[in-house]
């Protein structure tokens, strides 16, 4: 037998029995957001370009990578007052994507935390209890597995994950729309 048959077989042999991981999308984009702002008067979408100083601080707050310089970012209003921000967080868990929406109140904390998307096995998906941990929460050293934020067991890259995920959208918030949301209640003040 050929040497490279040999080797060949055992891989061709476990991957004839490897079932592919089956995806499933919980939600669209459109519906998330509706969902996100259910008490809104209209909700604003618009296409961020992160330059290198953005970029930078928020993977620095957030001790978590950012894949893209370009976000999209919804903001919640009733009449003219925000209600909050919402991000969808697109990322790779082990080898495969997963895509959660994150709402952020004006104050800074997450206010809801839906998964839209997971393409890994479906034995790793955040269970929604779990994912309540992250309710009301801010940007702090508490926000990281092993302080405040429990793992999921046998899922440490989902927790891992999921937290990381958090943490970028709580970044982005103190990056970019602290200064907005003062602004806003100022404006709003003086009405």
């Amino acid at each position: 037998m050929p040497l490279n048959l040999m080797f060949a077989l055992p891989v061709l042999f476990v991957l004839a029995f490897v079932q592919p991981a089956e995806g499933k999308v919980y939600a669209s984009r459109k519906q998330a957001i509706s969902e996100a702002f259910p008490t809104a008067t209209r909700v604003t979408d618009e296409t961020v370009y992160l330059n290198d100083g953005q970029f930078e601080r928020i993977q620095r707050l957030a001790k978590a990578r950012l894949d893209s310089r370009i976000l999209r970012l919804y903001t919640g209003f009733v009449d003219e007052r925000v209600i909050g921000y919402a991000l969808i967080d697109v990322h790779t868990v082990r080898t495969l994507p997963e895509a959660f929406l994150l709402v952020i109140s004006p104050t800074g904390q997450i206010s809801r935390l839906r998964l839209l998307a997971f393409y890994e096995p479906a034995d790793y998906i955040p269970h929604v209890v779990w994912l309540r941990q992250f309710q009301d929460r801010f940007l702090d050293p508490d926000l990281s597995l092993n302080q405040k934020i429990h793992g999921i067991v046998g899922s440490t890259l989902t927790s891992q994950a999921v937290t990381s995920s958090v943490r970028r959208a709580l970044a982005t918030y103190h990056v970019l729309l602290e200064k907005r949301t003062a602004a806003n209640s100022l404006l709003s003040d003086k009405d």
